[in-house]
């Protein structure tokens, strides 16, 4: 049996960890190997060396910082198709969502490369009499992300290149459930030229958050994950003192008004609902059909389900894979049948789908459920699963009001082939991420991800420039070279 083990100190060690959790290949069902799970005194040893690494990494030149980042970017390039492979085969998405998930990730490793411009400050001469005023950004210290299973390598890119950039030192703790890409990219930064300790993985499970949470040796946490995660990790690291990003969980709407092209919206409805496995905290689970456009809406849909080849995520052809777990593909089965009890109308059932071969895996179908409503708990909770709700309202204003009321407000959009509903939409929802006939509006690199309400705890966005203000602080240094004496007047009245 593979042991995955942790990444310290530029080297692979066990440390002191004993205990082990499975890993899974979600297409058979079976354990493909087992991961380390730290205790804390080896998050203690992986934070002590990332600390005696910030001290001369911290004093790095930008020009030095950089030319890992370019190096970095080139190896992720030429190791796309084995990061896929092991993306797929821990998290059973398809090698082809597996790569795009690959080359979101890279671009912000590109934003990382132009650190330099990202970190200038400003200066203002002659402010009053023979004084300038200047500010400049500096790192943090040790920083440490917790990460998701649904993105094995992606998400923890929307962290640590970033912080590292800017003169940080990373501890990572990536989900137990997808350990091996993380142990990859550890490898490849070291080949990039990255001085040990910089770049540290932690595999462990609740017992390695929390050491990361309490210790007095980190200085910022970033975590993508559920919403009531989100705030534990919220509450326990703030106060220790922390400064924390702590994206959370997601219900994501689509709007489609009477004027949207059916078939186009139906097209990438099916594809944001149902790419990942819906496993994705941008999916769109709810589809919003506004009037007249719910029964051609449906109709579409229906079909699209049906024509979505479930399979192995590494066999060539299949758009769709295993959920993560046993326990995930329950949770799916179990949620399409409350809907059904509770009201909903069963389009689509994926609940029996088997693949032939691999009747041990984590394989579900889509299903569509239609005639939704708000008290249901396939509108309430989010599944995280190929499950698409139907709500049915009359106009766009009940549709604003229906997402502006739910808990969530992660991502939303719109499909309507008119300006005017398009503009009001994106200025009336409570949502920190909107797409105009794009279902999944995830920012490029330059800008910033981060929802609004329960899916954002606290007010730090992640990459881009929030990124960037999150891993360094400001200082302004006002100086004066005096050619006088001082006197007691204020400086700005002479």
């Amino acid at each position: 049996m593979k042991t995955i083990d942790h990444w310290i100190n530029g080297a692979a060690t066990t440390a002191g960890s004993t205990r082990t959790a499975p890993v899974f290949d979600p297409a058979t069902g079976r354990t493909r190997a087992q991961v380390l799970l730290a205790e804390p005194s080896d998050v203690d040893t992986a934070v002590a060396a990332a600390g005696k690494a910030f001290e001369s990494w911290g004093d790095s030149s930008l020009s030095q910082r950089t030319r890992v980042m370019f190096a970095f970017r080139e190896l992720l390039v030429e190791h796309e198709d084995e990061l896929a492979r092991i993306i797929s085969s821990e998290h059973g998405k398809v090698l082809d969502d597996a790569r795009g998930e690959i080359v979101r990730g890279r671009e912000i490793v590109e934003y990382a490369c132009g650190i330099a411009d990202a970190l200038k400050g400003g200066f203002s001469d002659q402010v009053s009499r023979d004084v300038d005023v200047h500010d400049f950004r500096q790192p943090l210290g040790v920083v440490a992300g917790i990460t998701p299973f649904n993105f094995p390598i992606m998400v923890p890119l929307w962290m640590h290149p970033i912080a590292i950039a800017a003169g940080n030192t990373f501890v990572l703790k990536p989900s137990e459930r997808v350990p091996s890409a993380s142990r990859l990219v550890a490898e490849l930064y070291a080949e990039a030229g990255l001085p040990d300790g910089v770049f540290t993985v932690v595999n462990g499970d609740k017992v390695a958050v929390d050491a990361i949470l309490e210790h007095p040796g980190i200085a910022a946490v970033s975590f993508v994950g559920s919403t009531p995660i989100a705030k534990y990790v919220h509450e326990r690291a703030t106060a220790t003192g922390k400064r924390v990003q702590a994206l959370g969980g997601a219900k994501n709407h689509a709007v489609v008004l009477p004027d949207a092209d059916l078939e186009y919206a139906a097209n990438h409805l099916t594809a944001a609902a149902f790419g990942s496995a819906g496993q994705r905290c941008m999916a769109i689970s709810i589809g919003v059909a506004v009037g007249s456009a719910g029964d051609g809406l449906v109709e579409i849909l229906k079909r699209k389900a049906a024509e979505i080849k479930v399979g192995p995520g590494d066999e060539a052809g299949n758009d769709m894979g295993p959920v993560v777990t046993e326990a995930a593909r329950q949770r799916v089965i179990d949620s399409v049948a409350l809907g059904a009890e509770q009201g909903a109308t069963v389009v689509v059932d994926g609940r029996e789908l088997r693949v032939a071969g691999h009747e041990g895996g984590f394989f579900v179908g889509p299903s569509l459920l239609d005639n939704v409503t708000t008290e249901m708990s396939a509108y309430r909770e989010e599944i995280f699963g190929p499950v698409l709700g139907i709500v049915r309202v009359d106009t766009l204003d009940e549709a604003i009001a229906l997402i502006n009321a739910n808990p969530y407000g992660n991502g939303t959009a719109v499909f309507t082939g008119g300006g005017e509903a398009a503009r009001r939409f994106q200025r009336e929802v409570k949502v920190g991420m909107i797409g105009v006939n794009v279902p999944i509006p995830v920012p490029m690199s330059y800008y910033s991800f981060g929802g609004w309400k329960d899916s954002l705890i606290g007010d730090s966005p992640i990459h881009g420039p929030a990124g960037v203000r999150f891993y360094t602080r400001a200082k302004v240094v006002t100086t004066r070279w005096p050619q006088s004496a001082a006197g007691f007047n204020f400086p700005t009245s002479s």
